[in-house]
């Protein structure tokens, strides 16, 4: 927190709809701020598609140091379709990020907000309130930009560390914690494939070493193919769970799906200094500049961003206005709002009011 008292945030928009639902979330953070005694302190850098276009870059190393110097990091969607390097992967500054600081916590909540309709049969009585924690930094992932392709074959390694881990494992118990200490049953479930792969049966056999230190902890252990039936059944049954990167990546798609989709998703990039928050929809470069862009997953995210500064700052009132943004979203969306992804008629412009207005 800098010497005048306010959050110093790196605001990166991004490319497509991101500028569309960063401008959102900036009012209602400073709309909440000024209820709540909060300073903020917004600065704009590039990253992206676009970046990369006219600069070869998808962030300019001022931006990475703008990153490094400042309290949270605000991402909005990044990447174009047409945009690609010239191995013809996307442009993704946003898992680059999670590279550069170390950021090996994935933290995708999907709570159904009432209002907000699901494909899941009783989930409106039931409700569905839970955090996949998806490892960020390996996995299947380690091997991004550095596969092996030949005309007979492709090959791309997975890798799991103890370390890493050992770290992703105790993050995971400690939100489980935090999650018993608010209501919440703080199950923690590891997923894996630990019957097939031996890394996963390493990963496994690190995640029951680190339960032996939390005894508190109810823990539970599924295989990623019956977790993914189960989520679709009775995701009400689960509370948190932390899984590999590829795996997390999948699941987690599918758990924003049973709360209506990635436009209703927030997201949480986190390491042992530093944090990204950005909304788990991509750039939707067909709706740019329309209007039509939700951006309720983005306000979700800042919501998620003031809950980690006050984690980590021990300032009480930065959780309190986290909360305060969840309960104006719960409210406005039990009124009616409903957005057009929805088939709704309400764009942006609605939505962002009604949140404002219920702040």
């Amino acid at each position: 927190m800098s010497a005048n008292n306010a959050f110093h945030i790196a605001v990166l928009a991004g490319d497509g709809i991101g500028p569309e639902v960063m401008a959102p979330a900036l009012e209602v953070l400073r709309k909440v701020g000024e209820k709540s005694g909060l300073g903020f302190r917004f600065t704009e850098a590039p990253a992206g598609a676009n970046n990369y276009l006219a600069t070869g870059k998808s962030m300019p190393d001022t931006t990475i140091k703008l990153c490094e110097e400042a309290d949270a990091i605000l991402l909005g969607a990044c990447g174009l379709p047409s945009v690609r390097y010239p191995d013809n992967t996307e442009i993704a500054p946003q898992i680059e990020l999670r590279f550069i600081f170390d950021l090996y916590a994935g933290v995708r909540p999907a709570r159904l907000i009432p209002g907000v309709p699901s494909p899941i049969v009783g989930a409106d009585t039931r409700g569905i309130d839970l955090v996949v924690i998806r490892e960020s930094t390996e996995g299947l992932f380690a091997s991004m930009g550095k596969g092996v392709v030949t005309d007979e074959d492709a090959r791309e390694t997975l890798v799991i560390t103890r370390r890493t881990s050992e770290r992703l494992f105790e993050f995971s118990f400690r939100l489980a914690e935090r999650r018993r200490a608010r209501g919440k049953p703080g199950m923690l479930t590891c997923v894996d494939k630990a019957n097939v792969f031996k890394a996963f049966a390493f990963f496994r056999g690190i995640f029951d070493e680190i339960a032996k230190k939390h005894p508190e902890v109810k823990t539970d252990r599924l295989y990623v193919d019956a977790c993914s039936a189960m989520l679709v059944k009775r995701p009400w049954d689960f509370d948190v769970m932390v899984m590999e990167n590829m795996f997390g990546d999948i699941v987690s798609d599918i758990t924003a799906s049973l709360i209506g989709g990635l436009g209703m998703a927030p997201s949480a990039d986190i390491g042992d200094k530093y944090a990204v928050f950005q909304p788990c929809h991509g750039t939707a470069p067909d709706i740019m500049g329309q209007g039509k862009a939700n951006p309720t997953g983005m306000i979700l995210s800042a919501a998620m961003m003031l809950d980690w500064l006050a984690d980590k700052h021990g300032l009480e009132s930065a959780a309190e206005a986290g909360e305060t943004i969840e309960r104006a979203v719960d409210q406005v969306y039990a009124a009616g709002i409903k957005p057009m992804e929805f088939g709704g008629s309400n764009g942006t412009a609605d939505i962002t009011k009604a949140v404002l207005a219920a702040l």
